[in-house]
């Protein structure tokens, strides 16, 4: 897990390509940097997993940057021109001007897995719930011969289909006795 460090020589540049990062929820550090330089500070300092910049900052060029990245660095050059044979294999180009849904798959595909936004736990049944479910579950097994993951995946796909949470698709099952 490392920050993203967006590095241009106008910094109003830097901070339009950060605002975009952080709204997309990809990565939590993200730090904005003038110079070649400023980078490679930021890198001694702290744990670093991918740096945006452009072809030319206010004290190097992208490949002089590059030479100096450690190994687990990645690169995202954002770039008017995108002849291939200009640029090393292990940097991702990305011609400007770019959608902003281009930028985040970049940048999505560049980032560790940690840093994607982590999904909600659904939320855990009361006891009340589990009963419900529970009683459901044993009155579709009495009455259709259904075994228990049967009658689980029947409250599941029914739940479902009509878009209801799985204790409301058992209530519902309960009041037709």
């Amino acid at each position: 897990m490392g920050a993203i460090l967006v590095a241009m020589a106008k910094h109003e540049d830097s901070g339009r390509i950060a605002d975009i990062i952080r709204k997309s929820g990809i990565g939590e550090e993200i730090f904005l940097c003038d110079t070649g330089s400023e980078v490679l500070r930021r890198i001694e300092d702290m744990e670093v997993s991918l740096v945006v910049c452009t072809r030319r900052l206010k004290d190097m060029g992208y490949e002089e940057l590059f030479d100096y990245l450690p190994s687990g660095v990645s690169m995202l050059l954002l770039t008017k021109n995108t002849e291939t044979e200009l640029f090393s294999s292990n940097i991702i180009v990305l011609q400007i001007p770019f959608k902003t849904g281009d930028l985040i798959s970049s940048i999505g595909m560049l980032v560790p897995l940690v840093y994607r936004r982590k999904r909600k736990r659904p939320a855990l049944r009361s006891e009340g719930d589990n009963d419900t479910i529970d009683r459901a579950k044993r009155l579709l097994m009495d009455r259709n011969n259904m075994t228990e993951p049967e009658a689980y995946r029947y409250l599941q796909k029914n739940s479902m289909d009509m878009g209801r949470s799985l204790v409301e698709t058992a209530d519902m099952i309960l009041a037709l006795i």
